[in-house]
């Protein structure tokens, strides 16, 4: 192993350390804009679930202090506990967004990583978005090394570890050696997230993004003291294709994408393909007599038991599904806990089932290989009262890269459908103004202030 191990700037330390928002591309800038909307939106609703007010009473006891906001929840605690109780809100309902190689959630640590640390070191926001540039594009190559190097698939928050110390070392100011110490630290440090144990029995463990932004955090002030690392994975000879482009190709433009549905991403293209046979024939919920999925290995594992908490209902293929056909859309409101007794979505939950497709699952293995035969699609196929058998035949999940169809206004958008309800129209507002120029805002503690 020593001789694969790279102590040096493999990964690109000067990138971390001295990219400046002014000289990010147009594209990159516009990226991050988005992103913040984004991520400032999903950590907001999340605040409404059972993990996220679990977490902000944690933090606050545990990590007491006065350096960063635990948002919307009236209590503060050091950078370090705030990015541990927001990065669970981030990722409370599962709307926040994807990446692309990481196999999971890069904004949902980030975020939470550089707001708390900004507010820390009361800085603006131009800093901060820029931080959260190097964080997207540190996490896309770590994740995509993390999963070749590891045999057991991990959940967001162990390469995110890694991606939240270059935040977090962005926004501090590390020079280059104390960096590459960060990286080695945080990467020994990574939780050990076996993702799919989760999908089968799900619980509040979820992604592990708040042990990722926390750990990151933690990590990045060690090696400010001087604390050393090991050599990090993204040193290493084998990844060298993989990482050296940072700096020059800015991933997250095409490599990031957005949810619109409060469910697992492996859902999707189930959720489309009903969404299209119950509009293309006019089909009412009523008349449905059986829903058959067919889908690859992973989505069939998230399994169609009624659900009893949240996290049950977002790693679910039936429940999003049967809400999103009862209600024709799948937000917070469908997966509090107060709709999980539902009894039209609890019928239809019933009478749907789902079955592997050895096809599908090969075309999805594809897709994760960056193979061009690759495609994550479903078929669903929808059995009426009356005999009638609907099939929509294979349906791509539109959670691809790049993704077609979001810009701007339909961020904004979905910041309103989430935040307004919270918020009240004249509140969200003001945030929707302030997020578009956030990098003239002297200091981000005049957002955290509007959302304590």
């Amino acid at each position: 192993m020593k001789s694969d191990a790279v102590k040096g700037d493999a990964l690109g330390a000067s990138f971390v350390a001295e990219t400046g928002w002014d000289v990010l591309p147009d594209s990159v800038q516009r990226k991050a804009r988005m992103c913040l909307f984004d991520n400032l939106g999903a950590t907001l609703v999340g605040t409404l679930t059972r993990i996220s007010r679990i977490t902000a009473d944690y933090a606050a006891r545990t990590w007491p202090g006065d350096e960063a906001t635990i948002l919307l929840h009236g209590k503060r605690a050091s950078a370090a506990g705030s990015a541990f109780a927001n990065g669970y809100a981030a990722n409370g309902i599962d709307i926040d967004d994807c990446g692309q190689y990481t196999k999971g959630h890069p904004g949902a640590q980030i975020f939470p990583t550089a707001l708390d640390v900004a507010e820390k070191l009361e800085l603006d926001g131009a800093r901060m978005m820029c931080a959260m540039v190097v964080g997207y594009e540190v996490a896309h190559r770590t994740g995509r090394c993390w999963h070749d190097y590891h045999r057991t698939y991990q959940a967001c928050g162990s390469w995110g570890s890694v991606a939240c110390a270059c935040v977090a070392a962005s926004l501090m100011g590390l020079p280059s050696e104390q960096i590459v110490s960060a990286l080695g630290i945080a990467e020994y440090h990574a939780p050990n997230l076996p993702m799919m144990r989760d999908i089968a029995n799900p619980a509040m463990v979820k992604h592990g993004i708040g042990w990722g932004a926390m750990t990151g955090v933690i990590s990045t002030e060690l090696a400010a003291q001087g604390f050393t690392g090991i050599p990090s994975i993204l040193g290493f000879e084998k990844y060298r294709d993989w990482v050296s482009g940072i700096g020059q190709e800015y991933i997250m433009v095409d490599g990031v994408t957005w949810k619109k549905y409060a469910s697992c991403a492996w859902t999707y293209a189930a959720l489309k393909g009903a969404e299209l046979l119950v509009k293309t024939h006019n089909i009412q919920v009523e008349d449905i007599a059986r829903i058959r999925i067919e889908a690859p290995y992973e989505a069939v594992e998230l399994g169609t038991k009624l659900p009893t908490t949240t996290e049950e209902a977002q790693f679910n293929l039936a429940w999003p599904l049967a809400a999103l056909l009862v209600d024709g859309e799948v937000g917070p409101d469908q997966m509090l806990e107060h709709r999980l007794s539902d009894p039209r979505i609890r019928n239809l939950v019933r009478r749907t089932e789902a079955v592997e497709s050895e096809e599908l699952t090969q075309r999805y293995s594809d897709v994760l290989s960056d193979d061009s035969r690759g495609k994550y699609g479903s078929v669903v196929v929808i059995t009426l009262k009356d005999g009638r058998e609907l099939n929509s035949g294979v349906v791509e999940s539109d959670m691809s890269y790049p993704q077609q169809g979001w810009d701007e206004r339909r961020v904004e958008e979905k910041f309103r459908w989430l935040t307004q309800p919270l918020l009240g129209e004249a509140r969200t507002s003001e945030l929707i103004e302030m997020i578009w120029r956030f990098e003239e805002v002297p200091s981000v503690r005049e957002l955290t202030r509007m959302l304590a």
